[in-house]
């Protein structure tokens, strides 16, 4: 017998939550769906666009958070990335590069995808792909 898996949500350690909720929630339009603690200051928060889930959590609590990121973690989030389905890649890189954003691509991967890659406020990896049409 083997598990029954109907999704994932995968959760990322961010320094800055309000800049991260500002780039998914405000930028990219995911919706808060959950967060903690119940005030202003979060420290986890759950999105979610069109079944796509995602959870951010800070890597330092707020008693203990330094006054800038760990150069040493930050570099270690580019071996992160976040693969969304997209099917309007144009479209994708229009919006991000209208909002001011550095993005790689449209480029086709020697896969035969379409993809357009973003880096979040953190360093992580997004990248907007759909099959290129034949």
């Amino acid at each position: 017998m083997t598990l029954k898996v109907h999704g994932v949500c995968v959760l990322i350690q961010v320094f800055d939550m309000r800049a991260s909720v500002l780039f998914y929630r405000d930028l990219l339009g995911f919706e808060v769906v959950d967060h903690f603690p119940s005030g202003d200051e979060w420290d986890w928060v759950r999105l979610r666009m069109n079944g796509t889930e995602l959870m951010l959590n800070t890597a330092n609590e707020a008693s203990g958070r330094p006054s800038a990121p760990d150069p040493a973690r930050a570099h270690a989030h580019a071996d992160t990335v976040l693969y969304f389905d997209c099917p309007d890649v144009d479209q994708a890189y229009r919006h991000l590069t209208e909002h001011g954003l550095e993005v790689e691509g449209p480029l086709v991967a020697p896969y035969g995808m379409t993809q357009v890659i973003v880096s979040d406020p953190d360093g992580y990896e997004l990248c907007f792909q759909w099959p290129t049409e034949p």
